[in-house]
């Protein structure tokens, strides 16, 4: 920003007038000591330079500046869970509550009639929500298994109900009611010791929080659920005392309790970002926070914001644009074609299969996007068997064709145009392009209209679980590759391509 860029001008002209000071005091010192004396004063200069602070303004323009951490994107893949009180009545979605008595659709009014007693409340699951069978650790070693590389719990949902004994959250947090256990904490160490990043997703309203729904019904001219102030009066002294009451509070506890890395917001749709302050604590959290140099947040601070504004675009849930973006971006999507939160009338048509879920992530990785992956365990803290297969199974092909996938970015095209369920990624520090495939074709020969081989150094190689094989290849109006006369791994292929050129025309004649 402009502030930093004039002091490292003010230190560059202050330097460069140092430096030709002690020039002239060394000429008289032999040639190679004042060479090994000046080396030290640039060292010293720069060591100066790159310790100048970047501060941000509670701006978008200054807080969209900041550079995404590299983690970030060279992981490629996460896993979300979604888990709270809704876990409960496993019914519908995670949007139980507010479907029975909000929207108060029938079949939820139904559901509650048919099987719980007249005046039953939602608060009345909460102690049914026990974590009996949740084994950090187990899910940890499950989450490193499947490929993943960062976790994002739900540390609050729309609910209100929290993962962890917030403060703001009296008698409705996983500590005071329910498994009476730290459950974001737990979890937090346990996806640490297998090496992967931790994150939150916290949603910013509560569905039926008085404090929230007065300020709604004020047009979101006050702030009460946010930060409200009041004045008391002593013996005529005027006293302000301010008193921050949910979101800002929650959030900057998460983040210097349990040094969250990814801040996934969410429930900002209703409010502007300046209701909800997003800005002043985003700015707090890039300059003063204790995880200032690896957070990564989301865009959705505010009605209006996602997709414009902020860490990396998340714009809708299973975001896929199907085109390069000029941000970094996250595909949130789930195992469950339909509910996020846990439903125990699913069958195993609900699911995606592998070779689906591969699709997604071929697609996403390919236009420079994440996949975040999404499981909703059950009340009692079991993931279930088809979702614990879908990512172990994940695992054991990222365990082959992983190098097609992380630290990888989009290659000049991202899909073949003969063949329409090939994806391309690119290594980033090499001339590697990775060519993903789902088909394999019945007369064993692949037919790649984007790339262009040279006969005197392109290499293709197919990756399998015991090494390359490199396979022969040959221009006939595009690229014809020929491959082994059957799989030699499971649901979908990778070829690795080395010196080959993006096809001029890009067609197939």
């Amino acid at each position: 920003n402009q502030a930093t860029t004039s002091k490292l001008a003010t230190i560059t002209l202050l330097h460069l007038e140092t430096v030709r000071e002690i020039q002239i005091k060394i000429k008289m010192v032999s040639s190679e000591t004042s060479g090994m004396i000046f080396f030290l004063i640039c060292v010293c200069f720069f060591n100066e330079l790159t310790a100048v602070e970047v501060n941000y303004k509670p701006t978008w323009d200054s807080l969209d500046s900041r550079p995404l951490p590299l983690w970030f994107d060279e992981s490629k893949v996460g896993i979300f869970i979604h888990w709270g009180v809704f876990s409960v009545p496993s019914f519908g979605s995670e949007w139980f509550w507010f479907e029975w008595k909000g929207y108060k659709k029938q079949e939820y009014v139904d559901f509650m009639r048919e099987n719980f007693k007249p005046n039953f409340t939602y608060a009345e699951f909460a102690p049914q929500f026990t974590a009996e069978f949740f084994h950090p650790d187990h899910w940890a070693k499950l989450f490193a298994q499947s490929g993943a590389k960062y976790v994002v719990l739900t540390s609050k949902h729309h609910e209100g109900y929290t993962l962890w004994p917030s403060k703001t959250s009296w008698n409705w947090n996983s500590v005071d009611v329910g498994p009476k256990r730290d459950l974001l904490g737990e979890l937090a160490s346990a996806v640490r010791k297998v090496g992967l990043r931790f994150g939150a997703y916290h949603s910013l309203y509560e569905w039926f929080n008085p404090l929230y729904l007065q300020d709604k019904n004020n047009s979101f001219n006050t702030q009460y659920f946010v930060n409200v102030r009041h004045f008391l009066v002593f013996s005529f002294y005027l006293i302000e005392c301010a008193f921050k009451f949910k979101t800002m509070p929650e959030l900057r506890d998460l983040v210097n309790t349990y040094k969250v890395e990814i801040i996934w917001s969410d429930g900002d749709w209703e409010a502007s970002d300046d209701y909800w302050q997003s800005k002043e604590f985003l700015a707090w959290l890039y300059n003063e926070s204790p995880v200032k140099e690896t957070v990564v947040v989301n865009d959705r601070w505010g009605k209006n914001i996602p997709c414009k504004h902020g860490g990396y675009f998340t714009c809708q849930d299973r975001f896929n644009p199907g085109k390069l973006q000029k941000r970094k971006w996250e595909n949130a999507m789930t195992l469950d074609k339909g509910s996020w939160g846990f439903n125990r009338l699913r069958t195993v048509e609900d699911y995606l299969t592998i070779k689906e879920l591969l699709t997604t992530l071929a697609q996403t990785i390919s236009f420079g996007g994440n996949l975040l992956i999404n499981v909703g365990p059950t009340h009692d803290g079991r993931i279930d068997p088809i979702m614990e297969e879908r990512l172990l199974q994940l695992g054991e092909w990222l365990l082959i064709n992983g190098d097609a996938i992380y630290k990888t970015e989009p290659w000049k095209y991202q899909n073949d145009t003969k063949t329409h369920k090939v994806w391309y990624t690119a290594a980033k520090q090499n001339d590697l392009v990775y060519a993903i495939f789902f088909d394999w074709p019945d007369n064993g020969i692949l037919k790649l209209a984007s790339i262009k081989g040279s006969k005197d150094k392109s290499v293709i190689c197919l990756i399998t679980n015991k090494g390359e094989v490199q396979l022969k290849w040959k221009e006939s109006n595009g690229t014809e590759i020929s491959l082994p006369p059957r799989p030699l791994t499971k649901w979908a292929w990778v070829l690795r391509l080395k010196n080959i050129d993006p096809a001029v025309n890009h067609t197939w004649g």
